[in-house]
């Protein structure tokens, strides 16, 4: 009876944490969880892995655009520029709060920036790493 008391008590805590999440944290967690599928070793994002995400040039993008920073700048809590010089708000999540809001927008740009910077999609592993980076700033 204490057992079933007590699972019942974890539930309703685990229900609530779930309700309260906001779509940054469940994107996380769809991340995570095709992170998993890709790698069962796979053991948590991480800001470190993202910064180096952020601020690496690769090759096979567009030649203009070798890394995040070329449009977005090194430090996430500043404003960027297009190559057009169009100003883009910071990736910071505490300088641009509600920026993370719409899933279907991360995406969008996800698909975007990552084929014109690395030349390829973005793995979820990638994608985690990157918000959790612009989530620690």
């Amino acid at each position: 009876m204490k057992l079933r008391l007590a699972l019942c008590c974890l539930a309703a805590l685990f229900h609530s944490l779930v309700a309260s999440a906001g779509p940054l944290e469940e994107q996380l967690t769809t991340y995570a969880a095709a992170a998993k599928i890709a790698n069962p070793a796979f053991a948590g994002f991480s800001a470190a892995r993202g910064e180096k995400l952020h601020t690496t040039r690769f090759a096979l993008g567009k030649p203009d655009t070798p890394a995040c920073t070329t449009c977005h700048g090194s430090d996430p809590r500043s404003s960027g520029n297009t190559l057009t010089g169009k100003r883009i708000e910071p990736v910071a999540l505490s300088a641009s709060p509600g920026r993370y809001a719409d899933p279907a927008k991360v995406e969008k740009w996800f698909k975007r920036n990552c084929n014109e910077v690395l030349g390829r999609a973005c793995s979820p592993l990638e994608k985690g790493d990157w918000l959790t980076f612009v989530s620690s700033r």
